[in-house]
C-alpha cells in the first residue's frame, strides 16, 4: 500500500471528523499558547527570584498537569467515537499495521498544527499578556519584553512527549481490540450498571467528611491542612456519587411508579440510567473543573480589590520599628533618628506610640497559658497562641491613664472580635494572677479577625516580672531541648514604635527610606518596616495571583466548555438511534423533544448546582486560608463569590445552549 495513501486517508478522516477534531485542536492551540507565555513571563529575566517569579513559577507546574490531563481526556472522547469508523476499516481488508501508521500521520499533523499554532499563538499574543501583567502590578518593574528560546524548546519538548503518548494510547487501543469490539466501541456501556451501594455510601460519607471539616475548622493554620484534605475527600465524593450515586437515585426513581411511567420521565431516567457509567466522570470533571474557577477567581478578584484593607491589617500605622535589644542608647538613637528625619523632610509624625513587650508561643488551655516546644506546637496548632506581656508604666503611657497593679494582678485583653470573656485569674506558666480588668479596647490592637494564631495581651505591674516569665520560657525550651539554637539573649523584652506620617506621598516614602537606611547602619539590633515602602511587593505578589487565577480560570473554563462540548455531541450520537426507534413506536416529535430537553437540563446542570453547594460549604474554610494572607474583608470576598458565580452560572447556561443546538441537530 502506497505511503501516500496514508496521509490521504489521515486528511479525510480529520475533515470528516470535524466536528470534534476542530475543538480539540483549537484548544490544544490554547493549551499549548497558554503554556508558553506563563513559561516566559516566569523565564523573564529582569523579574529577580522575588515573590512575583515564585507565583508565576509555581503556575507553571498546575499548567503541566492541567495540559497532560486535559489532553489525554479529550483525546479518550476522540478515540471512543472513532472505534466504529476504525473497525470497519479492519473489516474491509485494512490491517492494523496499516491502521497504526494512519493514526500516526493523524497524530503528527494534529501536533504540528497544534504545537506551532499555539508558539505563534504565544509568540503573538505574549506581550499582550505582559502589558496585562504590568497593568495589574500597577508599579514599574523593570521588566523587559523577551522571546524566550528556552521556553520555545520547552514547550516543544512538553507536548511532543503528550502527543506521542497519546499515540502510543491510541495504539495500544486498537492492538488489543478486535473488529468487533471496534464496531460495538460507540455503544459500549449500553448494558444497565448495577447499583454500587458500597460505593454510593463511600461517596456520601466522603463528602460529607469533607464538609465537616471545611465547617469545623476555625485555627487558621489548621486550615491550611484541613482545606487541602477536605479537598480530597470533597473529589473522591464527588466522582463516587455521579458514578454510583447517581444510578441509584435513578434507580429508585425508576421504582416510584407514578414518576416513571410518563412519557417525558420515562426515557430521560432509563436513557441516563444505561449511560450514567460513562457520563459520570465527564460530568464529575465538569463539576470539579467549576468548582475551581469558582474558588480561584473568587478568592483572587477580592485579595486584589482588597489590596488596601490587606495592607492596612499588615501595617495598621505607616512605620514600625522593632528593637529587638532595647537599651536607652539605642532608644534614643532611633528616636533622634525620627525627629532629624522628619525635620529634614518637613514631615509629621502623628499617633506615635512606643512600648516595650515580651511575646513568647504558648499553649493556652482554658485559663492557663504553659510555655510550648516546637513539638508541642505542632502537635496543638489549634491551641497555641502568642501571650504578650506589657508593663503598667508604658500601658498608662500609652492610654493615659493612671492604673495601679499589685504584684499578683493584672489586665487582660483578647483582640478577637468574637472572644469570651475570660475567668477572674489565669496562669502563666503555673504563676497566678488575679484579672481586674478585661479590656474592651487597646490603643496597640484593635478588635479584628485577622489574626493567624491567637493573640493576648497581659498588662503586668513591673517590666521585671516579664523578664521573669521569658527567662522561665528560656529554661522550659532549654530544659525540653538542650540543643535548641535558641540563646538567653534572644528572648528579651522588645521596643516597638509605631506612627504615622502627615505630608506629600514622594516625601513620605524619602523620609521612612532614610529612616530605614539609618536604623540599618546605626541601630543594628533594631528592624523598620513601612507600608508604603512594601506596597509595591504586595502589589507584586497579590496582583501576581491575581493574574494566576485569571489566567488559570480561564484554561478550567475552556476545558469546561470543551467537555460539556464533547458530552453534548456523545449524547447526541447515543440518543439518535434510540429515539428514532421511540418515534417509530409511536411517540411524538414534541415527547421526543421534551424528554431530551428534561433529561439534557438535569444532567447537565447538575454539576453546576453540585459545584455551587460545594463553594458555599468551603466558603467558611476559604476565608480563614484568605486571612493567613492578611484578607479579613469577608464582605468583600462574599461579593465577589456571589458575583463570579453568577457570572459563571449565565456564561454555563450560554455554553449549554450553544453545544445543545448540535445535540439537537444530531438527533433529529
Amino acid at each position: 500500500m502506497s505511503s501516500s495513501i496514508y496521509t490521504k486517508l489521515a486528511f479525510t478522516n480529520l475533515k470528516n471528523n470535524r466536528k470534534t477534531y476542530i475543538p480539540y485542536i483549537l484548544t490544544a492551540i490554547l493549551t499549548v499558547m497558554m503554556y508558553y507565555i506563563i513559561q516566559a513571563l516566569a523565564k523573564n529575566n529582569s523579574i529577580g527570584d522575588g515573590g512575583l517569579s515564585a507565583v508565576l513559577s509555581s503556575s507553571i507546574g498546575v499548567i503541566t498537569v492541567f495540559a497532560v490531563i486535559f489532553l489525554f481526556y479529550t483525546n479518550s472522547f476522540l478515540i471512543k467515537r472513532r472505534k466504529k469508523e476504525i473497525g470497519l476499516y479492519n473489516i474491509l481488508g485494512m490491517g492494523k499495521r496499516h491502521i497504526a501508521r494512519m493514526l500516526f500521520v493523524e497524530t503528527v499533523t494534529v501536533s504540528i498544527v497544534s504545537i506551532v499554532g499555539g508558539l505563534a499563538g504565544g509568540l503573538l499574543f505574549s506581550r499582550l499578556m505582559w502589558l496585562v501583567l504590568m497593568k495589574i502590578l500597577r508599579y514599574e518593574i523593570r521588566m523587559d519584553f523577551e522571546i524566550s528560546v528556552s521556553s520555545i524548546l520547552y514547550t516543544l519538548l512538553l507536548f511532543g512527549i503528550i502527543f506521542m503518548l497519546t499515540l502510543i494510547y491510541n495504539l495500544v487501543q486498537i492492538r488489543l481490540s478486535n473488529p468487533i469490539e471496534l464496531l460495538r466501541g460507540g455503544s459500549q456501556g449500553e448494558r444497565e450498571p448495577k447499583t454500587k451501594w458500597i460505593l454510593t455510601i463511600f461517596g456520601v460519607v466522603s463528602i460529607g467528611a469533607g464538609y465537616y471539616m471545611a465547617l469545623t475548622t476555625e485555627a487558621p493554620l489548621d486550615a491550611i491542612g484541613a482545606f487541602f484534605t477536605a479537598v480530597v475527600f470533597v473529589i473522591l465524593g464527588t466522582y463516587a456519587l455521579f458514578v454510583a450515586g447517581s444510578v441509584a437515585l435513578l434507580k429508585l426513581l425508576k421504582k416510584n411508579k407514578k414518576f416513571y411511567y410518563q412519557s417525558k420521565h420515562f426515557t430521560s431516567v432509563s436513557g441516563m440510567i444505561y449511560r450514567m457509567k460513562q457520563n459520570a466522570v465527564g460530568l464529575a470533571n465538569i463539576c470539579i473543573l467549576s468548582t475551581m474557577v469558582l474558588v480561584m477567581i473568587s478568592s483572587t478578584v477580592s485579595m486584589y480589590m482588597g489590596m488596601e484593607d490587606i495592607l492596612k491589617t499588615r501595617y495598621p500605622r505607616d512605620v514600625q520599628i522593632t528593637n529587638y535589644h532595647p537599651n536607652p542608647e539605642n532608644e534614643y538613637k532611633i528616636q533622634k533618628i525620627i525627629e532629624e528625619v522628619t525635620g529634614e523632610e518637613g514631615i509629621a509624625v502623628r499617633e506615635m506610640l512606643s512600648y516595650h513587650y515580651g511575646g513568647i508561643a504558648v499553649i493556652k488551655n482554658k485559663d492557663e497559658f504553659i510555655s510550648a516546644n516546637d513539638s508541642a506546637i505542632m502537635g496543638n496548632a489549634d491551641e497555641v497562641c502568642k501571650l504578650n506581656m506589657i508593663s503598667q508604666e508604658d500601658y498608662n503611657q500609652m492610654e493615659g491613664k493612671e492604673v495601679f497593679l499589685a504584684e499578683d494582678e493584672v489586665i487582660f485583653y483578647n483582640p478577637n472580635v468574637d472572644a469570651e470573656g475570660t475567668a477572674d485569674t489565669i496562669q502563666i506558666d503555673g504563676e497566678t494572677y488575679r484579672v481586674v480588668e478585661q479590656l474592651d479596647t487597646l490603643e496597640i490592637q484593635e478588635k479584628n479577625q485577622s489574626q493567624i494564631v491567637d493573640e493576648y495581651f497581659v498588662i503586668m505591674p513591673e517590666q521585671v516580672q516579664i523578664e521573669e516569665c521569658l527567662y522561665n520560657h528560656y529554661k522550659f525550651i532549654k530544659s525540653e531541648n538542650p540543643d535548641s539554637p535558641i540563646k538567653e539573649e534572644d528572648i528579651t523584652v522588645n521596643q516597638s514604635i509605631k506612627f504615622n506620617l502627615n505630608g506629600a506621598k514622594e516625601k513620605i516614602n524619602k523620609t521612612v527610606e532614610e529612616i530605614q537606611r539609618r536604623i540599618k547602619e546605626e541601630v543594628p539590633d533594631a528592624y523598620c518596616e513601612s507600608r508604603e515602602l512594601n506596597r509595591e511587593s504586595f502589589y507584586f505578589v497579590y496582583g501576581g495571583l491575581f493574574f494566576i487565577g485569571l489566567y488559570l480560570g480561564f484554561m478550567f473554563l475552556m476545558a469546561t466548555v470543551l467537555i460539556i462540548y464533547y458530552k453534548q455531541i456523545s449524547e447526541g450520537y447515543d440518543d439518535k438511534e434510540r429515539y428514532q426507534i421511540m418515534q417509530k413506536v409511536g411517540m411524538s416529535k414534541r415527547e421526543i423533544k421534551r424528554s431530551i430537553r428534561s433529561q439534557v437540563l438535569i444532567v447537565f446542570f447538575l454539576p453546576l448546582a453540585t459545584a455551587l453547594i460545594h463553594i458555599a460549604v468551603a466558603f467558611k474554610v476559604i476565608t480563614k486560608l484568605l486571612r493567613i494572607l492578611n484578607m479579613v474583608n469577608i464582605p468583600l470576598f462574599l461579593v465577589c463569590t456571589i458575583a463570579t458565580a453568577a457570572i459563571f452560572a449565565v456564561f454555563y447556561g450560554i455554553v449549554f445552549a450553544v453545544t445543545a443546538r448540535e445535540y439537537y441537530k444530531i438527533v433529529n
